[in-house]
């Protein structure tokens, strides 16, 4: 009996892992892109150039999903090689003693259609913080040359850039306090049931 119970335990196991789906961060699409007010009549846009994230779900309705990700602070560009220098420098992002921006999730919770909600926390010049987005998952796409499928999720959030110690000097008063963050994360799909 107990070599039967074994045997289907067995069989059950690697169905589990055969069943499951890889997900693999598309690093040739997709972006991470921040705005925020300036001087009180203008908006600054910009983006990190080297971002990574990771997709883990086992369900097809991604309710189990862990989502994280990663961005290299020295990246940042914004179009303007002073201002991006001082974003990396030492009175705002300083990219030389915190040189990753990382956010790793707690939950992803479907809230209706293809709206979800994703939390997590998120470390930002050596600060941790909480922090709640919306995200939008745009369904499952197939490259008509691979014939290889991918998803895509669309994660917007904002922040106080004050809550994290970033900003400071004479010009920190140029910036507005709330940043916000936008993402749009591409996953190629590997396997599956």
């Amino acid at each position: 009996m107990k070599k039967i119970l074994f045997i289907i335990a067995t069989v059950l196991m690697g169905f589990s892992v055969f069943a499951q789906t890889t997900y693999t961060f598309d690093k040739n699409q997709g972006s991470l892109t921040f705005s925020a007010a300036a001087f009180g009549t203008s908006t600054v846009d910009g983006r990190f150039k080297s971002f990574n994230a990771s997709l883990k779900a086992s369900k097809a309705d991604f309710s189990d999903a862990v989502i994280d990700m990663t961005a290299e602070v020295s990246s940042i560009f914004t179009d303007n090689k002073k201002r991006d220098n001082d974003l990396r420098g030492a009175t705002w992002l300083d990219a030389q003693q915190f040189p990753v921006i990382k956010f790793e999730s707690t939950s992803f919770t479907h809230k209706s259609g293809n709206d979800y909600q994703l939390s997590g926390n998120i470390t930002i010049h050596g600060v941790q913080k909480p922090i709640v987005f919306d995200v939008v998952y745009h369904g499952v796409a197939e490259n008509p040359e691979t014939k290889s499928n991918s998803v895509s999720f669309t994660v917007t959030g904002k922040l106080l850039r004050t809550d994290f110690g970033v900003g400071s000097g004479w010009l920190a008063w140029a910036a507005s306090k709330e940043i916000t963050l936008k993402s749009t994360v591409v996953f190629l799909v590997e396997g599956g049931s």
